[in-house]
């Protein structure tokens, strides 16, 4: 139901914590739902992808989260380009003070891109015998596009804090979205976008998947800086409208992955309810024993020279990559064994495949997290941790 106020017509959005999942009439055994995920053209046992934050991803992560039927994206813009040690930069941000951390994290991202690194991490990547994924914001997609390809990337990401096919610019050079994924080898998976009337300009640019979510993440402030975003429960459910009419209109299915604000099982199984085809996590995995952030991680657009848009969060590490995404989980507060909540929750809802989950039916229920959990809130523990 929308609202109409003064010149306006607001439109009510929920987030994870407003809605929850009904259970259907048939149920169906978790062992046999499957959860895989089909991504430009490659074919993934999990359907969730590792954000390309400095603090998540680097090629040991890529090897781990690969080699357990995931994906991991690098970021062509972050520290793995810029030095050739990037662990040793990485204890800079986590020994600096609180009040100078902004500035830090700043001032090493002005070390220029090595384009010798772009090359060399792929082909690291690629050397653990997984599947390798970059990202690059739009203005340096056709130059790092290129290497990553030739270098022997998978799949290449587009990523920028709102993504539109429609861009205006009188200073720099605008991609031609549509003209780059024609003419690009490699399948384009673009974000960050939270509206229908985008998703389906982006998807009818040539786009393999479609990235939904602007400001959700741990690390991210974009909602506190400039006001943008949409809940992602909404935007989800946007978007995936989207590809359904784009599929009936070109044949062509392109994935919805939604990004951020997930930290455990949960609101994962909400997102594909929702109508996402995979998910992508960033502080889930900054606090696995592999990331290279050791339990830390801040958002991609940090470093931004005048108006930065994240912070260092901590999230501690809490245990390996195996324990967080396949278990056997060790804590009781969902955040572990993301694939067993996501297949128990299937298998409730008696659907076979993802795509058969996305007819589940969601109800709007404000009081879900908190109806019944008086002694979980007090004590801090299960779903109050």
């Amino acid at each position: 139901m929308d609202i109409t106020v003064g010149y306006k017509t607001l439109q009510y959005a929920f987030g994870f914590d407003d809605v929850s999942i009904v259970p259907s009439r048939e149920t169906r055994d978790p062992d046999e739902c499957d959860v895989g995920m089909e991504l430009g053209g490659h074919k993934f046992t999990v359907p969730v992808i590792a954000s390309a934050m400095d603090g998540v991803v680097d090629v040991k992560f890529a090897h781990a989260m690969g080699k357990l039927g995931g994906l991991a994206v690098l970021n062509l813009h972050g520290l793995q380009t810029r030095y050739e040690d990037p662990q040793s930069v990485i204890r800079k941000v986590l020994n600096s003070a609180p009040e100078e951390t902004t500035k830090v994290i700043q001032s090493l991202y002005l070390e220029p891109i090595k384009e010798e690194l772009v090359a060399r991490r792929v082909k690291e990547i690629k050397e653990g015998g997984v599947l390798a994924a970059v990202s690059s914001i739009p203005q340096d997609a056709e130059h790092f596009g290129a290497m990553a390809r030739d270098a022997g990337a998978d799949l290449f990401f587009i990523q920028s804090t709102v993504t539109s096919v429609k861009h205006v610019s009188s200073k720099h050079k605008v991609l031609d979205l549509a003209k780059f994924c024609k003419s690009f080898e490699l399948p384009v998976i673009v974000g960050n976008c939270v509206s229908y009337d985008v998703a389906l300009d982006l998807m009818r640019a040539g786009t393999a998947g479609i990235l939904v979510g602007i400001g959700p993440g741990a690390a991210c402030t974009t909602r506190g800086v400039v006001g943008i975003g949409v809940p992602q429960i909404t935007a989800t459910l946007e978007v995936a409208q989207a590809r359904n009419d784009y599929e009936k209109e070109s044949g062509r299915r392109v994935a919805v992955i939604t990004d951020g604000g997930m930290r455990k099982g949960g609101e994962i199984c909400k997102a594909f309810a929702s109508g996402a085809d995979g998910v992508m996590l960033g502080s889930p995995f900054a606090g696995t024993e592999e990331a290279p952030g050791q339990g830390h991680h801040w958002g991609m657009a940090t470093s931004h020279p005048s108006l930065p848009r994240g912070t260092l969060v901590r999230v501690g590490v809490r245990g390996s990559l195996e324990n967080v995404l396949m278990g056997p989980a060790k804590v009781d507060d969902g955040s572990q064994n993301l694939v067993g909540s996501l297949q128990s929750a299937m298998g409730l809802c008696g659907a076979a495949n993802i795509q058969a989950f996305h007819d589940a039916r969601l109800v709007i229920s404000s009081s879900f997290m908190s109806e019944g959990k008086m002694l979980q809130a007090t004590q801090r523990v299960g779903m109050a941790r």
